[in-house]
């Protein structure tokens, strides 16, 4: 199943696709949240699709927003992709890099993006994200993280890279954590529907004005899926409705091989099976 909310920023309404089309979720809950999943949202909308109780719902025209809800956190890996490690100069680590970004950067797949004030350095970043359907503290073992992911998504971990790298001191989230710098979506995917718990070998792609940029696949990650939600949940609590960001190929604007975001680019980023992305970037009123 596809997982989305489609409407005005602030107004969306749940829906889910049935492999014909969009159904009408709101009969069963009022949002695509952390209380839907933890509630066995998940199996309750496979029933009701298997009694046919849940009406179509027509998309064309109409905004997607973030799949899921504001989280209440976004927890992301740095270089956990072997060759992103090396075009950023760093040796593989030897442990998960870990930092955040605050939940008001989520945004619908296809928003406009504005380049934050003073910015010269927006990079883009596409990144399989994954999102918890249930509690995870302590987990025993990473083969217990299949039983709390609810889906998986397309995400944009969008960076300055000054801030991040020059001015961080030494912490990377104040690079990232500006107003809609994690375009999230289009739609959550249940794990049946991605290849299992753990997907292995998706393809990551993603293009600046329609040129080639990052193309990859999660073959090249570090650390999985697994071990990367047993690991987090050995330092803190992952919540239902939580995304975890689990790094970004090469082929940033970070290598040095590429120019970095300007007023008027379009990015766009992809994974197979889980959807297609689209962002047109503006500059800061005024400027």
């Amino acid at each position: 199943m596809k997982f989305a909310r489609i409407g005005t920023p602030g107004q969306e309404r749940p829906v889910v696709h049935d492999g014909t089309g969009w159904r009408d979720l709101s009969p069963l809950t009022a949002d695509v949240d952390g209380a839907f999943l933890e509630a066995d949202g998940v199996a309750r909308t496979r029933a009701a699709l298997a009694a046919g109780t849940l009406a179509a719902v027509e998309t064309d025209g109409v905004r997607f927003g973030s799949p899921v809800a504001r989280p209440s956190a976004i927890v992301c890996v740095g270089m956990n992709y072997a060759a992103h490690a090396a075009e950023s100069g760093s040796a593989p680590p030897q442990a998960p890099v870990i930092f955040l970004k605050t939940p008001n950067t989520i945004a619908g797949p296809y928003d406009t993006v504005t380049i934050p004030r003073g910015s010269a350095k927006t990079d883009w970043e596409v990144e399989l994200a994954v999102v918890i359907g249930r509690r995870a503290s302590y987990l025993d073992s990473p083969g217990q993280a299949r039983d709390v992911i609810a889906g998986y998504a397309v995400a944009n971990d969008l960076s300055e890279r000054t801030w991040q790298l020059e001015e961080s001191g030494g912490q990377w989230s104040k690079g990232k954590c500006a107003p809609g710098f994690t375009p999230f979506g289009p739609w959550l995917v249940t794990p049946d529907e991605a290849d299992g718990a753990d997907p292995a070998g998706l393809r990551l792609r993603s293009w600046v004005n329609g040129e080639p940029r990052q193309d990859s696949t999660t073959a090249d990650l570090i650390f999985g899926v697994d071990v990367l939600v047993h690991t987090l949940s050995q330092y803190l609590v992952l919540e239902p409705g939580d995304v975890l960001l689990t790094g970004t190929p090469e082929g940033v604007a970070l290598s040095g091989r590429f120019p970095y975001l300007q007023p008027g680019d379009v990015v766009e980023t992809e994974i197979d099976g889980l959807g297609r992305q689209r962002q047109e970037y503006v500059a800061w009123p005024g400027v």
